[in-house]
């Protein structure tokens, strides 16, 4: 196989593959070839899978991989991401396990007049909101870091709130097609402080004071979070909470 240039790849830098940029992949494809089944976005064109198919898995069709578990697609403005599960899409069927099998209680979607989910964070140095001047309507990225989850996905989005006596700012979590086309303010590593959203969906009361597992509807790892509810409100809309105290797992 011919070595690949960074212009030979996508060019999305979606960092999908384990790397941040596409030139950082095209540099590792010059000693092993291989990680090029890592290419999301070209996979979908070769129709492969990454790492191959497991044993007694079957074939991936085409359309399986134009929306992969970890699409960058999945916070585009309006009807979430075409991998989550049918019961996350507002399907008949809900298992209420997340993609590495482990149970939760609800779902967490956002607020219709909302672009995302609503999540309020703090940076690590929370004077940044300052200096870097954030104001409601900033595009930002970020990753929330350690005990306030932990997540290995680097999150963007809106602000929608900011206080910038305390640095605490509220966002809407959009994904990274936002960025791309306009630019942004890099917060580095936050502290996820709570989840704010709406649950339509539960096999179970929830109660103020308790911890729950719950599910964000448009996680891109469709992973299970777990937080203490310490806000309820009932609208027409569904069923309003606050969780605090988050953690992934």
């Amino acid at each position: 196989m011919e070595s690949m240039t960074v212009s030979d790849l996508p060019g999305l830098n979606c960092g999908l593959c384990g790397f941040r940029t596409c030139g950082e992949l095209a540099d590792k494809l010059t000693t092993d070839p291989g990680w090029l089944k890592r290419c999301i976005p070209l996979a979908k064109d070769r129709a492969e899978v990454v790492g191959g198919p497991a044993a007694g898995a079957r074939t991936a069709a085409p359309s399986d991989l134009a929306a992969p578990a970890t699409c960058a697609t999945c916070a585009t403005a309006a009807g979430g991401c075409a991998s989550a599960p049918a019961a996350a899409r507002g399907g008949a069927r809900v298992e209420w396990r997340d993609s590495l099998g482990r149970e939760f209680d609800f779902y967490l979607e956002h607020f219709p007049e909302d672009p995302g989910p609503r999540e309020i964070i703090i940076p690590h140095n929370p004077m940044l909101t300052r200096e870097m001047d954030v104001r409601v309507g900033d595009v930002l990225i970020g990753r929330p870091l350690g005990m306030s989850c932990g997540c290995p996905i680097t999150h963007c989005g809106v602000a929608m709130n900011v206080d910038a006596r305390t640095g605490v700012i509220v966002w809407c979590v959009t994904g990274p097609l936002q960025p791309r086309e306009k630019g942004f303010k890099d917060l580095g590593y936050y502290i996820a402080e709570g989840y704010e959203g709406l649950v339509r969906r539960s096999r179970s009361d929830i109660h103020i004071g308790m911890r729950y597992y719950f599910q964000p509807e448009r996680c891109m790892l469709q992973w299970r979070h777990s937080g203490l509810v310490n806000y309820l409100n009932r609208t027409p809309a569904g069923l309003q909470v606050r969780l605090e105290g988050l953690w992934i797992g």
